[in-house]
């Protein structure tokens, strides 16, 4: 009998030790992945976010301070809008550390054809923005007109296709790369064109505004401070001086969801570590007790002529088979769970994700296939050794009583 066929009867003719060994790589590799996975895209979220705030300081107006409503609306796409006087733009340009400052308008869809549920629009002022032109212009590289917007990566609408916003055509002239955060359900445009979407909102009797005019009005000030001063003291003295603001310095909202990252990591490296000891500990069991099963089996391959050798390749070859079976299992799982309800997950952590490049992904499937295939082979090692030493006539005659 060839090695191939008494391998494949050997893994094929024992179904129950075969599932218990593929059941424990399924779950090792698919939490190790799928735990690689998650936590690489929960940083990379987090990063991505960083990147695109892009200011020290974001002034809103005090009934809109709450951090948990910030964190919704810039982390989560929660949509919503809050109004405040743009004299309080003039008032913060002589404020004593402001390096310099742009203000932004935040303007919530009605219906879009886009979408069946609201989307946040975000203006910004194109001859002052520092913080959202730079990553814009990945997507566009020219100036926007009145009526085009930029979209995110989480919108159906395609480049050259125009959406309906409260019965205003808008031409999207781009769209962006996915940032993992709630701005990849936002549409991007010029303060111009949302400032005409409030009011083409008031046309529509949909009012955001009491009495105020859309020109009088801005949603939040975005802020970079000067070289030498201390964030947190401007942001202090912009409380203290000025009434019906709240200054938030950006670094405080990233913090809670840097510590709610920090937490949910480590409780991923700790299930890892765990699942990757149990598991290897339950081959250990399972290899042991089959080397008291398979001495009879072992004992009449040594008299047809198998070598000791032979039989160790024996056990190590039926365990890297089962183990490299079991691994891409696992990974298959844990990709069809982790991959199509990324977002359900990313809601439910309340964190932003951003899935790694196909290049990291592999990397870590690599990692995951490895270190099942080298733990399942080890916990064999002793099992192999024992069978390998049987003393054949001591087994065969025992057998014959």
């Amino acid at each position: 009998m060839s090695i191939k066929k008494l391998l494949y009867k050997s893994i094929v003719g024992r179904p129950l030790r075969t599932f218990a060994l593929l059941f424990i790589c399924i779950i090792m590799s698919g939490v190790m992945f799928g735990g690689a996975v998650l936590s690489v895209s929960l940083k990379n979220g987090i990063n991505s976010l960083e990147q695109r705030l892009g200011a020290d300081i974001i002034v809103v107006p005090k009934s809109a301070g709450e951090k948990v409503e910030l964190e919704n609306i810039l982390l989560q796409g929660t949509p919503g809008y809050f109004y405040m006087d743009k004299s309080v733009r003039d008032e913060l340009e002589r404020t004593d550390g402001v390096d310099k400052l742009s203000a932004q308008y935040f303007l919530v869809s009605a219906n879009a054809e886009c979408c069946t549920v609201q989307v946040q629009i975000i203006g910004f002022d194109d001859e002052t923005d520092f913080t959202v032109k730079p990553w814009l212009r990945e997507a566009y590289s020219g100036s926007l007109e009145q009526n085009e917007i930029i979209v995110g990566s989480g919108l159906s609408t395609k480049v050259g296709h125009s959406l309906k916003l409260y019965g205003v055509e808008c031409k999207a002239v781009g769209k962006l790369e996915s940032t993992g955060t709630g701005l990849d359900t936002a549409i991007y445009a010029s303060s111009d064109t949302v400032r005409g979407l409030i009011k083409a909102a008031e046309g529509k009797g949909i009012s955001v505004l009491s009495k105020q005019s859309p020109d009088d009005v801005i949603s939040s000030v975005y802020i970079k401070v000067k070289d030498g001063y201390d964030i947190d003291e401007v942001a202090a003295n912009i409380n203290l001086g000025m009434d019906g603001v709240q200054a938030v310095r950006t670094k405080s909202m990233i913090t809670g969801t840097a510590d709610k990252l920090s937490v949910f990591s480590a409780s991923i490296t700790v299930l890892i570590a765990a699942v990757c000891v149990l598991s290897a500990a339950i081959m250990l069991i399972i290899f042991t007790a089959l080397a008291g099963e398979r001495k009879g089996e072992f004992a009449l391959l040594r008299v047809i002529g198998f070598s000791r050798a032979r039989l160790c390749r024996q056990v190590l070859n039926e365990a890297f088979v089962i183990c490299i079976c079991g691994a891409l299992l696992g990974i298959g799982i844990a990709s069809a769970v982790v991959f199509p309800f990324g977002s359900l997950i990313e809601n439910k952590a309340a964190l932003p994700m951003l899935t790694p490049d196909l290049v990291s992904v592999l990397g870590y499937a690599l990692l995951a296939i490895a270190a099942v295939v080298v733990t399942g082979p080890i916990a064999s090692v002793y099992s192999a050794f024992r069978l390998s030493r049987i003393d054949t006539g001591r087994i065969l005659r025992e057998g014959d009583r």
